[in-house]
């Protein structure tokens, strides 16, 4: 990649960096226990940030995550999901109380064995860049097996140091942190040639970059090969050519998944109705979209949303002076 390709890539990452993060909960979790989270809707992200034990998170379609201490999760489109214990059997009673801000939830009557910090961050230009439906379903950094994410594990101490302190700006002084910890991440992840995300591979291009980019302003658009040549000042063999050595798929083909993953996305991520999803991806009908879904997850479109299939929703406790979960 050329020096001026990099710098046109990094140009289109640099909105990606404006983010507003919110910690909405620190878990303090025993026993069997479970977390259902909703869609966020456009532009929100999600993540959880594991501090001690493990846990599993599941999302319909996808198959589970688990998560050890020192992981840290980011949902870059705000999927619905279920943060579960490892061990099985009925759920546990949750309390919660709120300090600074933050919800501080714990299992009762159960020995504390998983701490995870769960928050949220809003894309501040969400509607005008593309790149951010190009960000993979996950992006997760595994910072105990890592020498050299040292740095992310310093971060990550100073934000739970902060939040568990209490002291007046405590939230404020960890979302500060959190943002320099997710721009990191979102910047390592994007100019990553190992990351396997394909799109942000295209990106690379200059050729396929043009194409990749027309697409994604423009999903609904009745694209044809010879319309992507014109965009990408190529021939057709050659525009081929770039595909199969960035991605290793033709450019139908990538039109075709891409409008598949940005559809799986926004069903995951929003409350906006199927039939307005699909006709701005590209699908002529409700009908054609939700065979598409059936055929590449196994489910029908609206099972997407529902944030776990398995057990109800862990309940707090109603005693508590503020049982919001």
């Amino acid at each position: 990649m050329s020096e001026a390709d990099a710098a046109e890539l990094l140009k289109a990452m640099v909105p990606l960096f404006r983010i507003r993060p919110i910690f909405e909960d620190s878990c303090k979790f025993g026993g069997s226990w479970e977390s259902l989270h909703a869609p966020n809707g456009k532009g929100w992200a999600q993540f959880h940030l594991v501090t001690r034990g493990a846990c599993v998170v599941e999302r319909p379609g996808l198959g589970p995550q688990r998560l050890e201490a020192g992981d840290i999760l980011l949902l870059p489109h705000g999927d619905s999901h279920a943060v579960r214990s490892r061990t099985g059997g009925a759920v546990g009673r949750v309390t919660t109380e709120v300090r600074n801000g933050v919800r501080q939830r714990a299992t009762v009557e159960a020995e504390v064995d998983t701490e995870l910090l769960c928050g949220r961050f809003l894309f501040e230009t969400s509607d005008e860049n593309p790149l951010i439906a190009a960000l993979p379903d996950e992006i997760i950094l595994r910072t105990a097996e890592e020498p050299l994410l040292e740095r992310f594990r310093r971060l990550l101490i100073d934000i739970r140091e902060e939040l568990d302190a209490g002291r007046v700006g405590s939230e404020v002084v960890a979302a500060d942190l959190a943002r320099a910890l997710f721009v990191m991440m979102l910047r390592d992840h994007l100019s990553d040639d190992a990351s396997g995300n394909g799109t942000v591979s295209l990106l690379r291009d200059r050729v396929t970059a043009r194409v990749v980019s027309a697409i994604l302003n423009d999903l609904a658009r009745d694209w044809t090969l010879d319309d992507m040549a014109a965009v990408a000042i190529a021939s057709r063999a050659t525009l081929v050519r770039a595909f199969q050595k960035r991605a290793g798929v033709a450019p139908m083909t990538f039109l075709s998944d891409l409008r598949l993953t940005v559809a799986r996305k926004r069903l995951a991520g929003t409350s906006d109705p199927i039939a307005k999803i699909a006709g701005e991806v590209g699908y002529a009908s409700e009908g054609a979209l939700s065979k598409a879904i059936m055929r590449r997850y196994g489910m029908r479109p609206g099972a997407l949303r529902e944030p776990g299939p398995r057990a109800p929703v862990v309940r707090p406790d109603t005693s508590s002076p503020d049982s919001r979960s």
